[in-house]
């Protein structure tokens, strides 16, 4: 899950990595973030969401997609 810096703050945005990010895990910080899922399909679709362009938005300098990306429906497997 995305947070601020306060571990307990993660609530609706979450990240999905496409590459190692060993500054996610908690060897790194006192505080890592927690694998919850695993992409079984769909590559395609968040190689195309990687390579949207970025910028500034709102308040942050960088990594906001120009155009959104809006996910319109996802499937929980149990």
């Amino acid at each position: 899950m995305a947070r601020t810096n306060d571990p307990q703050s993660a609530t609706a945005q979450f990240f999905i990595n496409v590459v190692d990010n060993a500054f996610l895990d908690p060897s790194f910080q006192s505080f890592g973030y927690t694998v919850f899922g695993k992409v079984t399909s769909g590559m395609d679709v968040l190689q195309k969401i990687r390579n949207t362009p970025t910028g500034a938005g709102g308040p942050f300098p960088t990594d906001v997609p120009r155009t959104p990306v809006v996910i319109q429906t996802i499937t929980l497997l149990k």
